[in-house]
């Protein structure tokens, strides 16, 4: 349920303006915005120079028109240039802020790409491990420096002394190696 069917729009700015919202009509997918499927749309527009930025949604229309967006890819025939766009979000007025729309600024050498992609990938990995700090856990760590266990308990209190004992069973311990 990450695709959408309803009229997906762009507007894309650069150093000598912006070209307005145009909707994604002709993809060279027979069913277009499916998930898991990479788009190619033909968009004719007067050259703008530099991108810095998008901004894209959908009109909200339809049943299931929530839509998860990874991101765009703009290439310039002109400079031969590509300019890319991350997203990583759904566009769905039921999931996360609410937004069915994004502007996205452009990613580059200049605006470190990587650290754009571990914050996204940040969010993710604590949307999956989050679970350990739920109420009643308690997480048991190994230091490899002192040979030690951490103990955070579910009451907040932490057990820092470096216990060489692991007081509980290996198979709901967490390991951390520093």
């Amino acid at each position: 349920n990450a695709g959408t069917k309803a009229d997906v729009y762009i507007s894309v700015c650069g150093e000598r303006g912006d070209k307005g919202p145009r909707q994604l009509l002709r993809s060279q997918k027979s069913k277009k915005f499916l998930k898991g499927q990479t788009d190619i749309f033909a968009v004719e527009a007067v050259h703008l120079g530099h991108l810095y930025k998008i901004v894209i949604g959908h009109n909200g229309l339809g049943s299931g028109n929530g839509w998860f967006l990874v991101k765009v890819v703009i290439k310039d025939p002109i400079t031969d240039l590509d300019y890319t766009f991350l997203c990583h979000r759904w566009l769905d007025q039921g999931q996360g802020d609410g937004n069915i729309a994004r502007e996205l600024p452009v990613t580059g050498a200049s605006t470190f790409p990587g650290r754009q992609e571990l914050e996204l990938k940040r969010e993710e990995t604590w949307a999956a491990e989050k679970w350990k700090f739920q109420k009643g856990i308690t997480l048991q760590f190994y230091n490899s420096i002192t040979c030690g266990f951490i103990f955070l308990y579910p009451d907040s209190r932490v057990d820092a002394l470096g216990d060489k004992k692991n007081k509980y069973d290996k198979a709901f311990s967490m390991w951390m190696y520093a």
